[in-house]
């Protein structure tokens, strides 16, 4: 049984490598990730992890794992900034404010597909224009929801979380643990 990663986040292969996980192949799908119109958050990051996972050729035994990370700040979606100015919008939207941070995973294998999400909340302190100009020059921005990655520099902007760390980081370890058992991948027993 082959266990295909879909996706190229090295933050997702290094959170499976800390169950003793190393996928036998990765492969990210190619589809399309914008909101449908009036998409709410949560829907919206689970219909993703869903279409990834059904994305990704594999074979009938093979056991596909994709995830799909949103930020979101109210109802409204915050994904990948396309640039530093996007990222600096995003990033003076959230400090001073909590947001939720969502991350929906989904199994398949076969023709069964299996899906969950993680919920948590960060609150991000208000910013000074030298540590935004400092977080925007460091480039870490780049590809992430939201604008910003927990597990980087913005973990000394993020004094409160409740939730999931793993969660926040892109992929949450407990949920794909239960979900890999609940599809027959031996989490715990492997040869």
């Amino acid at each position: 049984m082959r266990l295909i990663l879909g996706s190229a986040s090295p933050r997702r292969k290094e959170l499976l490598a800390g169950l003793g996980i190393t996928p036998d192949l990765i492969l990210p799908p190619d589809i399309d990730e914008d909101p449908r119109k009036g998409e709410l958050p949560r829907p919206y990051c689970l219909r993703l992890a869903r279409e990834k996972v059904l994305a990704v050729p594999a074979g009938p035994d093979d056991v596909v794992l994709c995830a799909d990370t949103t930020v979101a700040l109210g109802r409204r979606i915050l994904g990948k900034p396309v640039d530093a100015g996007e990222a600096a919008a995003f990033l003076t939207a959230l400090a001073g404010r909590r947001h939720q941070v969502i991350t929906a995973i989904a199994v398949r294998r076969g023709d069964r597909v299996l899906a969950r999400e993680s919920l948590s909340t960060v609150r991000m302190k208000r910013l000074s224009d030298a540590e935004l100009n400092a977080y925007l020059a460091s480039g870490e921005w780049q590809g992430k929801a939201g604008g910003y990655g927990i597990q980087g520099l913005a973990g000394a902007l993020i004094p409160w979380i409740s939730g999931s760390y793993t969660g926040i980081m892109g992929l949450p370890v407990a949920e794909t643990a239960a979900l890999l058992t609940a599809i027959g991948y031996p989490v715990w027993r492997r040869e």
